[in-house]
């Protein structure tokens, strides 16, 4: 299975982009509206300048305390990002999420952003393609 039919299955499209100079609680407030776990970071809204979670606000909530808020979130995310592109492979982007212990991974396309997949993501398309692959050697299995 390709990063891209997971994107096609997604029903939101696009990407939530913030710029570098919002406030940690702006970001927040757009997670928690959109229920998102994360917000890319981008300059221009389409070039990835870094990501930020929940995860990495928690963090440094706790390390730093509340005026962490009032930070501009290209203080707090994570500007290496490891990427991939519709074409990959899922059970390859699934590797490199448990090896890096990271739950969402930006698609890029000619550098440019055109998703963000979740580890949730990629385990519900497999899980879907297992069931359809079950189903085909049942019926193969019964002579159907």
């Amino acid at each position: 299975m390709l990063v891209q039919q997971i994107l096609g299955s997604k029903s939101q499209q696009g990407v939530f982009t913030v710029k570098p100079t919002i406030t940690v609680m702006e970001a927040a407030k757009i997670q928690a509206d959109q229920k998102i776990g994360t917000v890319m970071v981008s300059s221009d809204g389409e070039h990835p300048d870094g990501i930020l979670s929940e995860r990495d606000i928690v963090r440094h909530l706790a390390s730093t305390g509340p005026s962490v808020l009032d930070l501009p979130v290209s203080e707090l995310m994570t500007s290496n990002l490891v990427t991939c592109a519709k074409g990959d492979r899922t059970d390859e982007v699934m590797q490199k999420m448990t090896d890096g212990r990271f739950r969402h991974m930006p698609v890029l396309e000619d550098g440019k952003l055109i998703g963000v997949i979740s580890l949730g993501d990629v385990v519900k398309a497999q899980l879907s393609h297992v069931a359809m692959e079950k189903e085909a050697l049942e019926g193969m299995i019964m002579g159907q």
